[in-house]
Order: C-alpha cells, then sequence, then structure tokens
C-alpha cells in the first residue's frame, strides 16, 4: 500500500489552489472547475469543491471545519520559506522553531484554516530518518 494523497474539501477551490501554489511553488494540475492536484514527488494535495463530496457520501465532508490534521511540508530551509511567505499568510501559528524532535518548523493556517507545518530536519538523527 501507498499513502498518495490528502484531499481537502472546500468552499473555493480557485482560493486555495492559488493560496498552496503560492505557499509551495507547485502549479497545480486542473481536472476541472471543482478540482485540482499539486503534486509532489511523494505524495499529492487534492483540493476539491465541496460539489464533489456528495459523489462519495452526502454530507461526510465540510469544508473549512479541520482542527484535526496538520498539512507538512518537507523543505529545504525553513527560515528561507518563513521570509518569502512573511506579508503573505496572515498570522503564522508559530514561527520557526526547532522541535524537540530534531525538525524546524514553521506553522501556519491556509485560507481555510487548516494547519500547514513547513518543516526543515535540523538535528543529525532527524536528517537521517
Amino acid at each position: 500500500m501507498n499513502f498518495v494523497s490528502i484531499r481537502i474539501i472546500t468552499g473555493d477551490v480557485a482560493r486555495l489552489v492559488n493560496f498552496y501554489e503560492r505557499a509551495t511553488g507547485v502549479r497545480a494540475n486542473w481536472s476541472n472547475e471543482d478540482f485540482a492536484e499539486l503534486r509532489t514527488a511523494s505524495a499529492t494535495l487534492a483540493i476539491a469543491s465541496t460539489r464533489t463530496v456528495p459523489l462519495f457520501a452526502p454530507g461526510a465532508a465540510h469544508p473549512a471545519d479541520n482542527r484535526s490534521v496538520i498539512i507538512e511540508f518537507l523543505v529545504d530551509d525553513v527560515d528561507s520559506v518563513h521570509r518569502n511567505l512573511t506579508g503573505f499568510v496572515g498570522d503564522f501559528v508559530n514561527e520557526p522553531t526547532t522541535m524537540p524532535w530534531g525538525n524546524r518548523s514553521l506553522l501556519f493556517r491556509d485560507p481555510d484554516g487548516n494547519l500547514v507545518n513547513f518543516f526543515t530536519p535540523v538535528a543529525s538523527a532527524a536528517v537521517q530518518r
């Protein structure tokens, strides 16, 4: 089994896609106005409109209602990313901070309130993982 993607359900696909394209530097591949994907080497961030939910199970997902998942991106230099996102991201939840497990992390919320973590391994054990 391979973990391949996470999908965000949103009320405004274009707004969220634009945000993630700017934040990550990855261009989205659009299937139609209700669905786009930002593909990286290891996983895909899919963004879909609320109109897609009934195709799976009506009422099963609600936009801008997540407070339990952190969407994480490995970056080369989290401090540089922080500088580039300052002025674009509204408020940072946490400025770049070195975590006890050896990653330097930057936390912020996307326009729907989803928590996003950009991180860089900095401790030797974290780099080896």
